[in-house]
């Protein structure tokens, strides 16, 4: 395989098994009862909001809710596919489950970024940024979420390397 689209294979190999430890042991907390986690890792969750002003973590709408039990039933059983076709590089069959997959995170962060940009926290999340710096950093967390499933799907539907259209010898 060229040079090419190695690097952002192994972006993407990265950014998925990445995700399992903090699916698993960070985003579920927002579903499962309080008292049911480690209480390091309760105390990780605290930190974050209380560092980033995240209400949408500790005091999640049903909205976010849906996303997370989408998260969980099913992404997290994509994550180790994705890691392995991607750090085994060359693996044809992920373009589409990938190209699934980027647009419906695309989508959903969409729809997180415009709640943290324009809902007005002060009313009823007193977790939640108060000034345009912490909305921004906020944003921060989140937007690595859209530019890679956005440059997964752009590299699936652009990329020479994934198309299935063989090239037919010319007689």
């Amino acid at each position: 395989m060229a040079a090419g689209p190695r690097w952002r294979e192994r972006l993407f190999a990265l950014y998925f098994l990445s995700h399992i430890p903090v699916t698993l042991l960070i985003d579920l907390q927002a579903l499962l009862p309080a008292g049911l986690h480690p209480q390091g890792l309760t105390e990780l969750l605290q930190w974050y909001v209380t560092t980033f002003r995240d209400p949408l973590m500790l005091q999640p709408p049903e909205w976010f809710k849906a996303f997370i039990y989408c998260e969980a039933f099913l992404q997290l059983p994509f994550f180790p596919v994705a890691g392995y076709a991607f750090l085994k590089g060359g693996c044809r069959w992920i373009r589409t489950p990938a190209i699934i997959y980027s647009t419906h995170v695309a989508t959903t962060l969409f729809a997180i970024l415009a709640h943290v940009l324009f809902h007005d926290f002060s009313k009823s999340e007193h977790l939640g940024p108060q000034t345009l710096r912490e909305r921004l950093i906020l944003l921060s967390v989140y937007v690595p979420y859209l530019v890679i499933p956005l440059l997964i799907l752009f590299t699936m539907l652009h990329s020479p390397h994934y198309s299935h259209v063989e090239k037919r010898k010319r007689k």
